[in-house]
């Protein structure tokens, strides 16, 4: 076990994902005051994030909690989903996809339950690197440390021979005690001389 290694978190890095307001119109739309919904629907973002709750489960609670229709249900979900997903950050990923013969590449999502089949549809990460490790899958979220070890064991690596990428700090020194490298992720350029620090030690940065 001594390949080396790139993970890479999801949104905000293979996913540019800007807020799009939608809760604050789902407030408007249903005159509730500004927060109400994100608030009632606390304890179902969280147990989405570690797979406590299934799809269908979260659309029940969310009609429940917020007194939705079949038709505004879907609605609403189809909002959750637009800014979850974003847009791809097509550089970035085309860059990605060029490593897979140098080096070993995962990715570590916190993530909520059904993202694996949509990102899978809309950007193909499943064809992009070797595991996938989802929060929502395996039960716990980044910066738990056992998220990090789960990830290395799935891609059968040394911690030490990763390179962690994430857009949040704290998530960025959650790996580096885990016993990763990590970089925080500010641009592409950034990102990609780091990267090509990581696999080529002779180049600095």
């Amino acid at each position: 076990m001594n390949a080396r290694c790139l993970i890479l978190d999801i949104g905000g890095v293979l996913e540019l994902t800007p807020r799009t307001g939608w809760l604050t119109r789902w407030d408007e739309r249903l005159g509730l005051p500004p927060g109400t919904a994100d608030e009632r629907l606390t304890d179902i973002w969280e147990a989405g994030e570690i797979g406590t709750i299934t799809e269908n489960e979260v659309r029940e609670k969310v009609a429940i909690r917020l007194g939705l229709g079949p038709v505004d249900t879907e609605s609403f979900m189809a909002d959750l989903w637009e800014e979850y997903l974003g847009s791809p950050n097509t550089e970035f990923i085309d860059y990605v996809a060029g490593l897979r013969p140098r080096c070993r590449l995962g990715i570590l999502s916190n993530s909520f339950v059904g993202a694996r089949e949509l990102e899978a549809a809309a950007y193909g990460f499943d064809r992009l690197v070797d595991e996938i490790v989802y929060s929502h899958e395996i039960g716990v979220r980044k910066p738990d440390p056992r998220a990090f070890a789960i990830t290395c064991a799935r891609l059968q690596v040394r911690p030490g021979d990763c390179l962690f990428v994430d857009n949040f700090a704290p998530h960025v020194e959650a790996a580096r005690t885990a016993g990763m490298l990590a970089h925080l992720f500010e641009d592409n350029a950034g990102t990609v001389a780091r990267i090509t620090a990581h696999l080529d030690p002779t180049v600095s940065v």
